[in-house]
């Protein structure tokens, strides 16, 4: 299969990241991409009101995303952002759209780190989600989930051979460190293929961005499930596309049996 990560630096124009959007997949399609990864808060950038701009996964903006997927014939993943429980909270949601595909996921981990309380905004999910995409099982993580092994060897556990990662990730001393750390210790951890589509540095895509807020570095990965890094992006935006064949995930999990070996304390 043929995978676009499209590696932008979205804004607080919803109207226009929907553009964006549009832009990308007809270029992705165009080499042509099966699936095409958008990184989190693709609908809006951090630093914005996401209150405001919040809406269900058939309101207007999905709706634009789920259109220029079937237009182009590929599946789109792309991080918006969904009504929470209460008027001042949303979800952080991965909406997955595509030829007979229908699917999405809520952020399970918040970001309440390096000063920043996504948890102030954004109220939590609780159930992981693999999708299977083109024959191939997909898990579903969004960016500070990449801290988190556990998610991503549950999400191999019920099949997952790839892991698809839209992120945010904020700068600061030691981030892209870590962030180029974390996404191969994943790899190894679920010894599954790792996608990590992110925004954007926003310095390097010449946009003004949100003092604080996790607005991106760039680095978008592919990374084989032995923790090789196979492709990477720099931090301008970038569509990075990798023919990607998971034929080689079983023989890697027999070799490297960290799934089987596992002990679950209680």
């Amino acid at each position: 299969m043929r995978v676009a990560l499209a590696q932008i630096c979205s804004t607080g124009d919803v109207a226009g990241n929907g553009a964006l959007v549009a832009e990308q997949v007809r270029a992705a399609a165009g080499r042509g991409a099966e699936l095409v990864v958008f990184p989190e808060a693709t609908m809006r950038a951090f630093g914005h009101n996401l209150t405001r701009i919040a809406e269900p996964l058939d309101g207007p903006w999905a709706s634009g995303v789920r259109a220029v997927a079937a237009e182009c014939g590929v599946t789109v993943v792309a991080g918006m952002f969904t009504p929470g429980d209460t008027p001042d909270r949303v979800r952080n949601t991965l909406l997955v759209t595509g030829p007979g595909i229908e699917a999405a996921y809520t952020k399970v981990h918040l970001y309440d780190a390096f000063g920043y309380a996504e948890s102030r905004t954004v109220e939590p999910g609780t159930e992981p989600v693999v999708v299977t995409i083109g024959g191939i099982r997909f898990g579903l993580a969004i960016c500070y989930d990449i801290r988190f092994p556990r998610l991503f060897t549950t999400l191999a556990e019920r099949g997952a051979e790839a892991i698809l990662v839209p992120t945010s990730w904020g700068a600061g001393p030691g981030k892209i460190e870590q962030w180029d750390l974390l996404v191969q210790a994943r790899g190894l951890d679920a010894t599954a293929y790792i996608l990590a589509s992110a925004q954007a540095d926003p310095a390097a895509a010449g946009v003004e961005a949100r003092a604080g807020a996790p607005t991106g570095i760039g680095r978008s990965a592919v990374i084989g499930p032995q923790g090789r890094v196979l492709v990477r992006a720099g931090d301008a935006p970038e569509l990075l596309v990798y023919d990607l064949d998971v034929s080689d995930v079983a023989a890697v999990r027999q070799q490297i049996p960290v799934l089987d070996n596992t002990v679950h304390f209680v």
